[in-house]
């Protein structure tokens, strides 16, 4: 998958829609845009084993990991 920027690389990967919506809303904080994707959703609704993916440009992936990263950490 690409975007206009380039390439679009995951982020987080989990299973829950809470968690995904945060780390998203932390990034966009930062000026980074980021996509959900959970095509992965079976019919009730529910993600599948694979669960959401949180995915961010390229150019921007190593700056959204310290982000993302750091937080983890203050959480621990």
């Amino acid at each position: 998958m690409e975007n206009q920027n380039g390439k679009l690389l995951t982020i987080l990967k989990t299973s829950l829609l809470h968690q995904v919506q945060i780390a998203k809303t932390l990034l966009a904080n930062n000026n980074i845009i980021s996509f959900i994707l959970d095509s992965n959703v079976t019919y009730t609704g529910l993600p599948s084993s694979e669960g959401y993916r949180l995915k961010v440009n390229s150019s921007d992936y190593e700056k959204a990991k310290e982000i993302l990263d750091e937080v983890n950490s203050e959480n621990n």
